[in-house]
């Protein structure tokens, strides 16, 4: 059983592609499930479009699951195509992004850190002139943020978990207890986490997380999936044997998906 979790299309404003176009893909490279799970609009904001070639517009949301919902039952003999979205998670907007969610028939959610300390976690500069210290600070804020995150209720996946380390690969390096205490919240919240094979396209390279957190992340008890984070059609599924391989040598012996919000629990 093939899956991938974490595809985009061209309403974000930064992917190419239709929905069909991935889902098409998906059928091409082997799959039996694809989730379509674009960036969620900045639902908070008083604009219909807060940021233009980030996430899509407030007014886009309801097409957006209609025509995954209309692929879904298109294709329904050829791929399992599930309605998913990469919400951003912001504590002091949690509700109004629940509240909009509670409209539609997800598969499920994604949620994902972007903004930490009211800076992009890919902001190359957000690093320069800082002691050893305020390193660590903002690594804990961000883990913080995660776990907040996972203890919310909102979401079934939490996305790219080390992708802070995307632009700054010394970011892995930064030693603090905050990654464990965060591992062992989501495995007690019983919410899995993506090992997402975009970080191949960033300075960093390899997948998300690194292989030390996923060893912590079995310790614990943390379930798993798989999301190539697709924003063009023919990454779908990048690396998904080498993935499943990888987590088989680290001791997993399932991963999971989501239907209905209902893990599918899928032997490795």
């Amino acid at each position: 059983m093939k899956f991938d979790l974490h595809t985009h299309h061209e309403r974000c404003g930064h992917a190419i592609g239709t929905i069909r176009d991935y889902v098409e893909a998906g059928i091409r490279h082997g799959l039996q499930v694809i989730g379509i799970s674009d960036h969620s609009p900045y639902f908070a904001s008083s604009k219909d479009r807060e940021q233009p070639g980030i996430a899509m517009a407030k007014s886009e949301f309801a097409r957006y699951v209609e025509e995954v919902l209309k692929l879904k039952e298109e294709y329904r003999d050829r791929i399992d195509v599930l309605l998913g979205v990469e919400s951003d998670f912001f504590p002091e907007h949690a509700e109004v992004y629940r509240k909009v969610y509670e409209n539609y028939p997800f598969d499920y959610i994604i949620g994902s850190v972007h903004l930490s300390g009211g800076v992009s976690i890919f902001n190359r500069k957000r690093w320069n002139g800082l002691t050893e210290k305020q390193k660590v600070e903002q690594k804990e804020i961000y883990y913080d943020l995660i776990s907040q995150s996972a203890r919310s209720g909102m979401f079934q996946i939490l996305g790219h978990i080390d992708a802070m380390r995307g632009f700054y690969p010394a970011f892995s390096d930064i030693q603090t207890e905050a990654v464990d205490h965060t591992l062992k919240l989501i495995g007690e919240q019983g919410v899995a986490i993506e090992i997402n094979t975009s970080g191949k396209t960033k300075d960093c390279g390899g997948w998300y997380p690194i292989d030390a957190i996923l060893e912590r992340a079995l310790h614990y008890g943390v379930k798993v999936t798989f999301g190539s984070d697709a924003h063009k059609p023919e990454r779908v599924g990048d690396d998904w044997e080498l993935v499943a391989k990888r987590l088989k040598e680290i001791g997993f012996r399932e991963w999971v998906y989501f239907k209905e919000k209902r893990p599918q629990t899928v032997p490795l």
